[in-house]
């Protein structure tokens, strides 16, 4: 009976270290996402392809696996800043789907 205990409270405390590696990862996923959307509207915004800058970083986003859900970067500023939102699902202990988000700021700097 000692022992079911033990093997149940093992198995539980093993998929909490699974879920929170799977947070972790995601985490990591949406700051990479969030800089690349950041450099992609910075670098909209400082050398012009037609394309604009919000369109860019979503691309970028989506591209690293994450959504864009804000891009204040208009034409005519040097600063872009970004959040993006990494879903994260098939956790063991917590159904459902979560959500992470991060945020980041690229600046153009002309010489």
């Amino acid at each position: 009976m000692i022992i079911a205990g033990v093997v149940a409270i093992m198995i539980v405390l093993t998929l909490g270290v699974a879920d929170l590696g799977t947070a972790l990862i995601a985490r990591e996923r949406a700051h990479a996402a969030a800089d690349a959307a950041a450099l992609a509207a910075a670098q909209e915004l400082a050398m012009p392809s037609g394309s604009l800058p919000q369109i860019e970083a979503a691309d970028y986003a989506g591209r690293n696996g994450a959504s864009l859900l804000t891009c204040a970067c208009d034409v005519g500023t040097q600063e872009a800043l970004v959040s993006v939102s990494v879903a994260i699902e098939h956790l063991f202990l917590l159904p459902g789907t979560h959500h992470v988000e991060s945020r980041s700021r690229a600046v153009v700097d002309f010489p």
